[in-house]
């Protein structure tokens, strides 16, 4: 619990009693690679926070293929947001890329801890206002960028996953081939020679 409470004490400070009531409610939990905390269809109950490891959220096309929206790493939140907060079936995945350490909170913890605690309440405002922001420059990104931009543009946002993810996950959230994005890394490779 520890690290969660640094980052949200980046924010606000807590009390050792805000601190004890926060614990109650968030549950920890180890995950294997390859598993799902959220499976398209279902509903999303769990707001996850990534203590280590590393997940994608995605979707599957109607030919079959899967599109990246996001990656959370150590530090991160993610949820599929719309089906968290409106208990609707989910159109998204939610997968673990590695082994993770993870803290979960469902919808009733979350609200009450909302309700009953004004810096939590902010914290999350934070959050969900950061994820929007990321969200809206991507939209832009995916129509008014070229490839090679949205790749110097998600080395940018995402440092510490470059060389943890393979490129076939890369090139899925870019909306390009694994091979166009060895193009475009040994064409950035040669311009630094």
């Amino acid at each position: 619990m520890q690290v969660l409470f640094k980052d949200f004490e980046e924010i606000l400070p807590l009390t050792d009693h805000e601190k004890v009531l926060i614990e109650s409610k968030i549950s920890f939990q180890k995950i294997k690679r390859k598993s799902l905390v959220l499976k398209e269809g279902k509903v999303c109950k769990l707001y996850t926070y990534i203590q280590s490891g590393c997940f994608r959220m995605y979707g599957i096309d109607d030919k079959g293929f899967s599109h990246n929206i996001q990656f959370a790493a150590e530090g991160d939140w993610i949820a599929d947001i719309g089906s968290f907060y409106t208990q609707t079936a989910s159109k998204l995945n939610i997968e673990a890329i590695e082994d993770c350490e993870i803290y979960q909170i469902n919808q009733p913890d979350l609200y009450w801890l909302l309700e009953n605690l004004p810096k939590v309440n902010r914290m999350f405002k934070v959050i969900s206002e950061n994820n929007f922001v990321e969200i809206q420059n991507r939209v832009l990104q995916n129509f008014s960028s070229t490839a090679e931009q949205r790749y110097l543009s998600f080395l940018e946002q995402y440092p510490h996953l470059s060389s943890r993810l393979p490129n076939t996950q890369i090139a899925s959230y870019l909306g390009i081939t694994p091979e166009f994005l060895s193009k475009i890394r040994k064409g950035l490779t040669k311009k630094r020679l």
